[in-house]
């Protein structure tokens, strides 16, 4: 099984010269993990300097394991790690930010799980980018308390786009650089955003956006506070926001995110606390 797994791991070259210190220091968010071996578990992490690493922690699904709570999915933690031929290795960690108030509500937890799957399905390994880990580890302290999480969640999508080039284009139209008029008008994921009613048919499957939609997709674009103090929008333009933020993000990544389905699921059967 070692060998199996290490067989599609390639080793770093630019990581692993001569000049490279063997053991760093570095605080990470845990995105994603999988057991392997007896009790170890190899960790995907987004980290502040680095970007997004993959690295093994030895021992962790041990009972007396002193590193097990500091690893736990999505937990912002200060590590000491060692250089490996193949994939780092975690020898020490100390919990910063556990976002305690999530891991008792499955809503709000299936929300960290959605951030943590964007991350990494925009992100490539070790190439950093600090404004993605700063929105991230931002997001998950509101989604931990904040009275609508899906707000936040709104917001990530919005600031996440726009910081992995994706921005889509919500004030001229794409088609004749016309300004867009508050009217009906069509939003078109393959193009990259806004199209006005005369340009519509040059992407025939582009929907429909409401006035009320754009204006708060705007606002999320360039005046994130005022919309994060709202209590909640109102259920059918946040239903609406959500689902032209989920076309855009499903064409970029060319697939759709798998939690949005349990999320899906979750308000189906009116998850609760």
């Amino acid at each position: 099984m070692r060998g199996d797994i290490f067989a599609f791991i390639k080793p770093r070259k630019a990581l692993t010269n001569s000049n490279s210190p063997r053991v760093y220091r570095t605080e990470g968010i845990v995105l994603k993990g999988y057991d392997f071996g007896e009790a170890d578990r190899i960790l995907t992490l987004y980290t502040p300097q680095l970007g997004k690493l993959r690295a093994i922690a030895k021992g962790v699904r041990r009972t007396k394991s002193r590193k097990a709570g500091h690893l736990d999915l999505f937990t912002r933690s200060n590590l000491l790690v060692a250089r490996g031929r193949q994939l780092d290795i975690i020898t020490q960690a100390e919990t910063i930010e556990s976002f305690a108030p999530m891991r008792i509500d499955l809503v709000r937890l299936s929300y960290a799980h959605y951030v943590a799957e964007l991350v990494d399905a925009f992100t490539v390994e070790q190439m950093a980018n600090y404004p993605v880990y700063a929105t991230t580890v931002a997001t998950l302290r509101r989604i931990s308390t904040a009275e609508d999480p899906a707000l936040s969640i709104r917001s990530f999508e919005v600031q996440l786009l726009g910081l992995m080039g994706y921005r889509p284009q919500l004030h001229r139209c794409l088609s004749c650089d016309t300004a867009i008029e508050p009217v009906s008008n069509r939003f078109s994921p393959k193009m990259g955003g806004v199209l006005c009613p005369l340009c519509a048919s040059e992407d025939r499957a582009a929907g429909p956006i409401s006035v009320q939609a754009l204006k708060v997709l705007r606002n999320l674009q360039t005046n994130e506070a005022a919309i994060l103090q709202l209590p909640e929008l109102p259920l059918e333009v946040g239903q609406e926001v959500e689902a032209r933020l989920q076309e855009y993000i499903e064409y970029r990544l060319e697939k759709g995110p798998r939690s949005v389905r349990f999320l899906d699921q979750l308000r189906t059967e009116g998850a609760r606390p």
